[in-house]
């Protein structure tokens, strides 16, 4: 863990500015990569935005925030990613996409550099066999908000040496996180039970059973969640908990976690909930309003 001193991260949206912001925070050099110099801007727009919150509730200092900004490089191509002694990958929860990220970067990391994917459901044992390294490959998964969030789920693939799953522990831990070992299979721990519910949420509101707001204050008031799961939905991405849901469906082959048809319209409806502006909930001039 020591020998880490140089973060890359893939991927500058929600997940990606996150680890980005607590990695720097830490005391870590980080290059924050993405395609899009737009995606890069916005990113870097919303780990200030994010440490300046930080800063009003004194759970960091004017220094640490200053020092952390100034240890964020940005990259939009992969090249500068052959300083990093780890490279995390946080882009879109697509397989496909995923490994294409890993076959370029495998050819301008060290070889020495650790490879982590922070994917919420797809087997970390299958990206790591398109690398040259899969002994210095592992999961970890972030929760979102990041800063906030205190858990990461580590997974090691079939082939993660022990070395490669120390130093991701105390990586971990040194970003102030508490660390909870997953083993390889669909969704790991926490998607595994969090989407299935979202999921019966979603046929609850299908069938007429509740509406949107009738699910949301059930399950807040009646279950003591701090969000409703229609809401949390909108809040990690329907596409999100539509692929976590494919990935569950398809990996166990078990009835249980069928998408529900209504998640499969909103999606493709391109209603992804609050980055798109409009999910369960539409997020306009009005505040939350339910769209069902």
């Amino acid at each position: 863990m020591s020998g880490i001193k140089t973060v890359g991260v893939i991927g500058a949206g929600q997940m990606g500015n996150g680890i980005a912001h607590v990695c720097a925070l830490a005391g870590y050099d980080v290059v924050l990569n993405d395609i899009s110099d737009e995606a890069l801007s916005a990113g870097l727009a919303t780990i200030e935005r994010n440490m300046m919150r930080q800063l009003s509730r004194d759970l960091i200092s004017k220094e640490d925030m200053d020092a952390g900004l100034k240890r964020i490089a940005t990259a939009s191509s992969m090249d500068p990613l052959g300083q990093a002694d780890m490279v995390i990958e946080a882009a879109t929860e697509n397989r496909e996409v995923k490994e294409a990220i890993f076959r370029s970067l495998v050819q301008v990391v060290p070889e020495h550099a650790i490879l982590a994917t922070n994917t919420s459901s797809i087997s970390v044992t299958r990206l790591a066999s398109v690398t040259d390294r899969p002994d210095r490959f592992i999961g970890l998964h972030f929760m979102n908000p990041v800063p906030l969030m205190q858990l990461i789920e580590v997974i090691r693939g079939l082939a993660t040496d022990q070395d490669t799953y120390d130093a991701a522990v105390g990586f971990s831990e040194r970003l102030g996180k508490t660390v909870t070992n997953a083993e390889d299979y669909p969704a790991f721990i926490v998607n595994r039970i969090l989407m299935p519910m979202i999921n019966e949420a979603v046929y609850t509101l299908y069938e007429g059973v509740g509406s949107v707001t009738a699910i949301d204050t059930a399950m807040k008031l009646g279950a003591n969640h701090p969000m409703g799961p229609l809401q949390l939905a909108d809040f990690i991405g329907l596409d999100t908990c539509l692929s976590i849901m494919q990935v569950l469906h398809d990996g166990l082959a078990d009835t249980k976690y069928r998408p529900c048809p209504l998640l499969v319209k909103y999606v493709e409806a391109g209603w992804l909930g609050k980055k798109t502006g409009r999910g369960f909930y539409d997020y306009g001039d009005d505040g939350m309003v339910p769209t069902r």
